[in-house]
């Protein structure tokens, strides 16, 4: 399987010490610096046309991350471009950056003590591009108030080292001021504020600098699927398919007061792969009206013979939702369980001791839902989500504007939506579908959950867009997108696999 690795910085910091072993500190920072000056001179060769004659301001704070700014100052003014340092902390600026950045005739400001001086604040209002060096992985919480003050005087793109000062490092959290980049230059590997809360839609387009820390990192906390691996093992009818060799699904959903559940999970499925769905429960004649491929009945003793289930959106958390996932369970067929029927387990320890724990269970809880399994919303997520997935024995995915999912052995895959378009009603209930259409089919719990959610991350984005949603230059304002319901998303997925699919033809 083809991901992407994500290193905590208590790992990279470890790796650096090795790799510091054999390499001299100061040439493992011109790597670094040499990748962030290649990223600016990329920025504003995409945004003005050329390099020379352009201005750079560098935001320096204490420690290697101002360092790097520095120096990449000095290589920038190697290329004919304009570049002032605005020392946050003069004090304890990088002494031998410093020095480097003054030989290739780089200005150096302060930044001030309460208040900004009025060099830095023109400095950082002409610039083209500004590169934030401000604080690294070791720093936590907001901006403080002068480094606030200076990010507040930049109209211009940023150009982040490691990542925009005032996210968190370990869980992306945005708690007061903080730096939103056109682009991001990181060393080594994706680090988890680039993938994880506020992290990915700060930090913009990412790039990932090879210095030679490969070989010393030790293995990810967790890692982001490809796009074109998600499309790779998308599965679609070969030669020799039929209905039932490419999986059948069954749905325990809704009811009668809500039977819209019922529609959108298997609308998930349906729209998902080919094959067979099958549905069990009190909306089957309002599935039938909507889906009129699906083999409705009126419970799960009566629906046939299935690969897996998806079960919970709408059965209601009394006895009637009670006996419909005891029945579901007692299959001894994999399950994704959503909404009422993680609310039920929650309440219900019956329900776990009931459960075959060789049997592959899949939890996709929202964040309250989360709570209620747990006792309390979770700080950091990819631990607590990893936590609760070996003391369930269960595969859990945790929705969020970041998805994480961890399975019983702790491996953890994370999807960086890096929008909000699927926060909409209903929209879970066509996730819960599409997760169990891909385990009836065969593939693993845990990839099938990645791949689904990437999917449907960009259906909702394609649905919102109008289908505008495409790359975008670093800086460019995102489209223009419309709120949209489930339905839209559900219709929207079919376009997405296309193009995943696409992505992974390009690749292969």
């Amino acid at each position: 399987m083809s991901v992407l690795g994500v290193w905590s910085p208590e790992r990279v910091r470890e790796a650096e010490r090795r790799l510091f072993r054999t390499v001299a500190e100061p040439v493992v920072m011109r790597r670094a610096a040499n990748g962030v000056a290649l990223s600016v001179r990329g920025l504003l060769t995409e945004r003005l046309g050329r390099v020379s004659g352009r201005r750079v301001a560098l935001l320096v704070g204490a420690g290697n991350n101002g360092g790097d700014a520095l120096w990449a100052g000095a290589l920038l003014r190697d290329r004919g471009v304009g570049v002032t340092a605005v020392l946050l902390s003069p004090g304890k600026a990088h002494a031998e950056g410093l020095r480097a950045l003054r030989a290739a005739g780089g200005r150096v400001v302060e930044a001030g003590d309460s208040e900004l001086t009025a060099d830095a604040v023109e400095a950082l209002r002409r610039a083209d591009v500004v590169v934030d060096g401000i604080v690294g992985l070791a720093a936590q919480g907001p901006l403080r108030p002068l480094a606030a003050a200076a990010v507040e005087q930049v109209a211009a793109p940023v150009v982040a080292v490691d990542l925009p000062s005032g996210v968190d490092p370990v869980t992306g959290a945005v708690e007061g001021p903080a730096v939103s980049a056109a682009v991001t230059v990181t060393f080594g590997g994706r680090k988890p504020c680039h993938v994880l809360g506020a992290g990915p839609a700060r930090s913009g387009r990412l790039d990932v600098i090879d210095i030679g820390l490969g070989p010393h990192l030790a293995e990810p906390g967790c890692s982001v699927m490809e796009t074109h691996e998600v499309g790779h093992a998308w599965p679609v009818p070969r030669a020799e398919d039929d209905k039932y060799s490419q999986g059948v699904l069954g749905v325990a959903a809704g009811s009668a007061t809500f039977p819209g559940a019922a529609v959108l999970t298997v609308g998930g499925a349906v729209r998902t792969a080919s094959g067979m769905v099958r549905y069990a429960g009190p909306a089957a004649d309002v599935v039938r009206q909507r889906w009129p491929e699906v083999v409705a009945t009126g419970s799960v003793g009566d629906a046939g013979r299935v690969q897996a289930w998806s079960v919970g959106p709408g059965i209601g958390t009394g006895a009637a939702g009670r006996e419909v996932l005891a029945a579901v369970l007692d299959s001894s067929k994999p399950v994704v369980a959503d909404a009422d029927a993680i609310t039920l387990f929650a309440g219900d320890e019956t329900l776990w001791d009931a459960r075959d724990p060789d049997v592959p269970l899949v939890l996709t809880p929202h964040e309250g839902e989360f709570a209620r399994l747990v006792g309390q919303r979770p700080v950091d997520r990819v631990a607590a989500v990893r936590e609760v997935a070996r003391r369930c024995s269960a595969v859990v995915l945790l929705k969020g504007n970041t998805t994480v999912i961890a399975d019983p052995d702790g491996r953890v895959l994370v999807h960086p939506c890096g929008h909000a378009w699927p926060a909409t009603a209903g929209s879970g209930d066509v996730l819960t579908g599409m997760i169990g259409k891909l385990i009836a089919t065969g593939m693993e719990p845990s990839p099938a959950c990645a791949r689904a959610a990437h999917v449907h991350a960009r259906a909702a984005e394609l649905a919102a867009t109008g289908g505008a949603a495409e790359s975008r230059e670093p800086g460019e304002a995102a489209p223009v997108g419309a709120p949209i319901g489930a339905s839209a998303l559900l219709e929207a997925v079919p376009d997405a696999v296309r193009e995943v699919r696409a992505v992974a033809s390009s690749v292969s």
